[in-house]
């Protein structure tokens, strides 16, 4: 994973108030819930006395108590109180569990996976996915690094093999381009797919006005969109939970359906759709060794793979960049 990032990691409705909620993150052990006023929090779901799960233990007074002794957690990960020492007994300050920085924001919960707490940059998501657009949901954990997860949105190459019988309809397997550009770390690539007449596909740099072509994003460093239409999207929030699983947030967007039961159903057709799309890639995706992806991993790329191998690039980059930082201080 890349560290000093912004990660989608779970839905909104996952973190219910009054309930805790245990899950692995980042190949770590998190428990989240909620204070009265709805602020969402999060710590390592270990108690530093002997061990046990806190996500076992129950919510008291907006704390997390311990369910083997009760030693009770504010939310920055301290124990704040020792049951058996007595109520009104200092509590040490070696008493604590790491606490991490979480926020809500686009029906997401988002931890910030690294260093530091104050000044953190703002959480990077789709500008026009912002507001105006209502979307359904859905969601499932796929055995493979996030990293693969992400590339095959990218792949470009493999429509019309993966998805004949979707998406991929009509065999346009020549791939032009892909046309590729980053805007800080937002990527969008233009697609120009065809069947093969026999001639050879154009280059990158050959074709003219890309920008009037179907695109797709990657937000770095687990955000990727498909602008379908300008009234239609599908966007995914790939969520690390260890380096051989991965959680996938599917949403279909809309915004040219206002009734709220017509909305409703357009909301469960799209995810029909997507599950159904979704679900032809994981049959080949799974099957990807090594289950992690780098920027060298043994592969022989080809011209339609370039938002891949740029994705690859952008992904080691952020990790130097972290690395460069830590000799520098």
């Amino acid at each position: 994973m890349i560290q000093n990032q912004w990660y989608a990691i779970l839905s909104s409705h996952e973190v219910k108030p009054g309930k805790l909620t245990g899950v692995t993150r980042m190949s770590e052990k998190l428990v989240l819930w909620r204070s009265p006023d709805g602020t969402v929090s999060c710590i390592a779901d270990k108690c530093c006395h002997r061990g046990a799960s806190l996500s076992c233990g129950k919510l008291n007074n907006g704390h997390v108590a311990c369910p083997f002794h009760g030693f009770a957690y504010d939310s920055t990960g301290k124990v704040v109180l020792i049951p058996a020492n007595g109520k009104n007994s200092k509590v040490a300050e070696n008493y604590k569990v790491k606490g991490y920085v979480v926020k809500e924001a686009y029906g997401f919960i988002w931890l910030w996976y690294g260093n530091g707490k104050e000044n953190l940059p703002e959480i990077p998501f789709f500008d026009d996915l912002r507001d105006g657009f209502a979307y359904g949901q859905l969601s499932e954990n796929w055995n493979v690094h996030y990293s693969r997860a992400i590339e095959n949105q990218l792949d470009v190459v493999h429509l019309p093999f993966v998805h004949a019988s979707t998406i991929g309809r009509g065999g346009k397997c020549l791939v032009n381009g892909p046309v590729v550009k980053w805007n800080g770390t937002l990527m969008t690539f233009y697609v120009k797919n065809r069947m093969d007449d026999g001639s050879k596909p154009e280059k990158p740099d050959e074709i003219k006005e890309y920008e009037k072509l179907f695109s797709l994003q990657m937000q770095m460093p687990n955000l990727w969109q498909n602008r379908v239409a300008k009234k239609v999207r599908i966007m995914a929030a790939f969520a690390p939970v260890d380096e051989e699983n991965t959680m996938i947030y599917m949403r279909f967007y809309h915004s040219f359906l206002k009734f709220p039961g017509l909305c409703w159903l357009m909301n469960r057709l799209g995810n029909v759709a997507d599950r159904t799309i979704l679900h032809q890639d994981r049959r080949v995706v799974l099957t990807q060794l090594p289950k992690k992806s780098e920027v060298n991993c043994g592969e022989n790329l080809i011209q339609g793979d370039r938002p891949i191998i740029e994705y690859r690039r952008m992904r080691q980059k952020l990790k130097d960049a972290v690395q460069e930082a830590k000799h520098t201080d």
